[in-house]
């Protein structure tokens, strides 16, 4: 059996009419939070936002990609979290001196949190934008469902000890959380989910998570697939992004040494351009449409 932390369980509670989530990261997580010398409290958010990110790709219908981004004019100007159809994370952070042990988001200057959901084969784009009022990136994220999608949930978010984890409890649609046999099933499930800390989210393996909390809920296990750190960021992307930015401006950032660096935020890549290569880029390669970032 694969062990591995880094994985994303889909899964039914029968008796109560409920789905959830649980996502479980060790390795992506480490690979995320080593990019930087983030700050514990920018740290934390990230970790959960990153775990966040995978659970609610598993509870839609997934093509393309879903990303959560946190701006600001405060101490946390940045961050954004993002995982596709096939598991694949990434996220960063930026942030400014003077970050506080905690941060809650609702204290910060024009906060903004948004959900994307971006399915390039059809060119659709999908955003909502989930009010920032005081709380944790959990809360902020159940009033987002309840406000939106008329739908009750119940999240958890963790991280810490090098791993991050979320899990995530709606009621099935056709039972409005009441449940035909039993009424009280969305009620009892909220309660059984709020005796597990977040120890045993992180730490324990998801099966004995599910078991410890729901062993009478009749817990059926309904699908998983593996997560994994991975970057979009490629030459030809970096390349349409000078195009967009033209001569003038490109040829201002060429170094002394004659060569462009382009550093990827997410993954570290360094790209280089000399003279050459900008003159091809600008001049033989027809122009794209830019994208929203060097990634």
């Amino acid at each position: 059996m694969d062990h591995t932390k880094d994985r994303l369980h889909r899964f039914l509670l029968e008796r109560a009419g409920v789905s959830g989530v649980l996502v479980q990261l060790e390795d992506t997580w480490q690979e995320v939070g080593s990019r930087s010398e983030y700050p514990p409290a920018v740290a934390a958010l990230l970790g959960q936002a990153l775990a966040a990110t995978a659970a609610l790709s598993g509870t839609i219908k997934l093509s393309g990609s879903l990303s959560l981004h946190i701006r600001s004019k405060g101490e946390l100007s940045l961050l954004y979290t993002e995982c596709n159809d096939a598991g694949r994370l990434r996220g960063l952070a930026q942030w400014r001196d003077g970050v506080a042990p905690a941060i809650d988001l609702a204290e910060l200057p024009e906060p903004l949190l948004a959900i994307t959901i971006d399915n390039p084969a059809t060119g659709q784009r999908q955003q909502g934008m989930v009010p920032v009022e005081h709380g944790t990136l959990a809360q902020l994220l159940e009033g987002y469902f309840e406000r939106s999608e008329q739908l009750p949930s119940r999240i958890q978010l963790a991280c810490g000890g090098g791993r991050a984890a979320a899990l995530i409890l709606q009621p099935l649609a056709q039972t409005g959380g009441t449940g035909e046999t039993d009424p009280d099933g969305w009620n009892r499930v909220g309660h059984l989910a709020a005796t597990l800390s977040d120890t045993e989210l992180l730490q324990l393996p998801a099966e004995q998570v599910l078991l410890r909390l729901f062993h009478e809920e009749n817990v059926r296990l309904t699908g998983e697939r593996p997560l994994f750190f991975g970057c979009q960021c490629s030459r030809d992307r970096v390349a349409a992004v000078l195009r967009n930015l033209g001569r003038a401006e490109s040829e201002a950032a060429l170094q002394p040494d004659g060569r462009i660096e382009v550093t990827c935020e997410f993954c570290n890549t360094r790209y280089h351009f000399d003279r050459v290569d900008l003159e091809q880029v600008l001049r033989d390669q027809p122009d794209i449409p830019g994208s929203d970032s060097t990634h």
